[in-house]
């Protein structure tokens, strides 16, 4: 069977560490040249993947690296942040829905004419809080919640114009995130007990998901929200 993602171009933004970078290196491995931007930018870790160092709040540097990029197949969203009980503080407020979902609409909106020209695909993590309140991180869940929806609205949108957008639902995966989370014994054990299938989920996991929805095997597919959770939103 070809390889169906041979010769295409992917930009990956928070491509640089945890999901983002999963994701990164398993569309290189499919042989997608791909752009990695993250804060924290370091040396490549694939022959297929260049490394960019991105604010993706910065409007000028999100214009010029879509501008140099060239033509483009995919675009992921996977930059984030989280500030917790700050949150609760209005400016804090802005700066988390400014990164988590202003700027997955504005790099969207900057992508859409060159992912029309080659019928791409869109990929929008959100997170269990897409779906479910977060007493100590509510700007964190308002803006995952408002990705669900601006991805069901671009689905509906672009479809006309060959753009496929779907948004992925990560559970508890074990990532530099989480890690403080699985150090304490409580929480770790509140989170599995939870979780029908008893474990914390790896960041190729979640990967393999997105390869999915990104590849033509997905091509009747737009405006999905798919989580990747072991089973823990199951009702």
């Amino acid at each position: 069977m070809p390889n169906q993602f041979k010769e295409r171009k992917a930009l990956i933004t928070g491509g640089t560490s945890g999901i983002g970078l999963a994701i990164a290196k398993a569309l290189a491995d499919e042989g997608v040249q791909v752009i990695a931007a993250g804060l924290n930018a370091v040396d490549s870790v694939h022959d297929n993947i260049r490394v960019v160092e991105l604010d993706v709040t910065d409007d000028i540097a999100l214009q010029q690296l879509i501008k140099d990029c060239g033509e483009l197949d995919h675009l992921v969203n996977s930059a984030g942040v989280i500030r917790r009980q700050e949150e609760y503080n209005t400016d804090d407020f802005a700066s988390v829905l400014e990164v988590n979902l202003t700027a997955i609409h504005r790099l969207c909106t900057l992508c859409q004419p060159k992912l029309e020209a080659s019928s791409g695909s869109i990929l929008n993590i959100g997170s269990l809080y897409s779906k479910l309140g977060a007493p100590h991180a509510p700007a964190y869940a308002a803006s995952k919640g408002g990705v669900v929806q601006l991805t069901k609205s671009l689905a509906v949108a672009w479809a006309p114009k060959g753009i496929r957008v779907n948004v992925l639902m990560p559970g508890w995966i074990k990532t530099n995130f989480t890690e403080s989370l699985r150090k304490d014994p409580e929480r770790n054990n509140n989170i599995l007990r939870r979780t029908p299938m008893g474990r914390w989920g790896l960041p190729q996991e979640v990967a393999h998901a997105a390869l999915f929805l990104l590849s033509s095997k997905a091509s009747f597919i737009t405006g999905a929200v798919l989580p990747v959770d072991g089973g823990y939103l199951v009702d």
